[in-house]
């Protein structure tokens, strides 16, 4: 067999939605069709590394309905449902309706928390296996298979064609992409990967800001840790690391998504985001721009996080004792918050309090690699205070 004959099960995956659509318009449960196109899919990788087929998505149509006939048959308390909807697809090519749009409103059901539809998202769009996803959320396969469960189960009688709210499934895919790279599925290049999907199913301007958004961030993957796993802040990060390619295609989604007139929250933080990426260095970055996009998203969001990282904009832009005043009018207890301060504390010189603050936030810290960070930034203001101090105490007297 060539390589040209081989699987893609990236090509594989993406033509999930509408297979799964196709049997849930013909009057199947979503639950027991979910299983029955999971197993075609897996059908399919067995049997098309010989052969693939003329008409892919036809072959899983109809492979996935013999599926949900065979499981419902097995089922007495579905025979009614059986008598329903026993007509197999007429052969021949699928039709090339896209009903990604319609899924990802139903796994984004606003019954199930995020959580759960997160991972149904993954499982019945995304086409990832349960195990492929407990392990990228580091847990047992048990405990998602029960969660996954359960949201079909939630779902299972909802119309496909219902309407949707759209920021609901973006939060998904947000979700989705904030989750990192842990496990042995990159859910950020996944999340990637589904909203191009989703982009092209809607000309919703917030759906290209969300992919511009990811894609921005995206680039900078490969700068953001060190070869020991210990992070890289913004400033220090080597440049010529940063996926330009991904930068521009970013850029160009975003400019054409603002040109609409429509902006959203999405779009804001992409503008932040693009400014950053498009800054040479670190001492470039036009930090007055990005306070102003601040602005825009704290006034279309009234985010308490947007508000804390536009006060460390101002910061940037205006001065640390700025960014402090910025930082006093909000709420202690945020994420971060304690960083932020710590950070502009030590931007104004004030070493003592922020080796302090830094070893406070270090403590707050959900995950080793920050926390080694911020224990080192606390080392390194807590030698600069005892140096101040030493260098004050042998400082002569003042003449009178």
């Amino acid at each position: 067999m060539t390589d040209a004959d081989a699987v893609d099960e990236t090509r594989l995956r993406e033509m999930i939605p509408g297979v799964l659509a196709a049997l849930v318009h013909r009057g199947a449960d979503f639950a027991t069709a979910e299983d029955a196109v999971q197993d075609a899919l897996l059908r399919a990788v067995e049997t098309w590394q010989d052969r693939r087929p003329d008409d892919p998505k036809g072959w899983l149509i109809t492979t996935a309905w013999r599926r949900f006939l065979d499981l419902t048959r097995s089922d007495v308390a579905r025979r009614r449902r059986e008598l329903r909807v026993s007509d197999e697809p007429e052969p021949g090519p699928a039709a090339s309706v896209d009903e990604t749009l319609q899924l990802y409103f139903l796994c984004a059901h606003p019954d199930l928390t995020p959580a759960s539809a997160v991972a149904l998202t993954l499982r019945a769009v995304g086409g990832l296996t349960t195990r492929q996803i407990a392990r990228a959320y580091l847990v047992p396969e048990s405990t998602m298979a029960q969660r996954i469960s359960r949201a079909k189960r939630t779902v299972g009688e909802v119309r496909l064609d219902r309407p949707g709210d759209p920021r609901t499934v973006l939060r998904v895919l947000y979700l989705v992409f904030n989750e990192g790279y842990s496990g042995d599925v990159d859910l950020a290049a996944e999340a990637i990967r589904l909203t191009r999907q989703l982009a092209a199913s809607t000309d919703d301007p917030e759906v290209a800001g969300l992919l511009a958004l990811f894609l921005l961030h995206h680039a900078r993957r490969a700068a953001r840790t060190r070869a020991d796993g210990s992070l890289v802040p913004l400033a220090e990060q080597d440049r010529a690391l940063w996926r330009h390619d991904l930068i521009a295609e970013g850029i160009d989604i975003l400019q054409a998504a603002l040109a609409r007139d429509r902006l959203g929250e999405y779009q804001a933080q992409a503008a932040v985001a693009a400014l950053h990426a498009d800054a040479r260095t670190a001492e470039e970055t036009d930090w007055v721009q990005i306070v102003e996009w601040y602005d825009e998203l704290v006034g279309l969001t009234d985010s308490p996080i947007a508000r804390l990282n536009r006060a460390v904009a101002v910061g940037e832009a205006d001065g640390p004792r700025a960014g402090l005043a910025a930082l006093a009018e909000l709420p202690p207890d945020l994420p971060r918050y304690t960083a932020s301060a710590a950070y502009l504390h030590e931007r104004a010189g004030d070493h003592a309090e922020a080796a302090r603050l830094y070893v406070e936030a270090a403590a707050q810290a959900d995950n080793i690699p920050e926390r080694n960070h911020l224990t080192r930034k606390a080392a390194t203001s807590r030698q600069l205070s005892d140096g101040r101090d030493r260098n004050r105490d042998s400082d002569p007297p003042l003449l009178p």
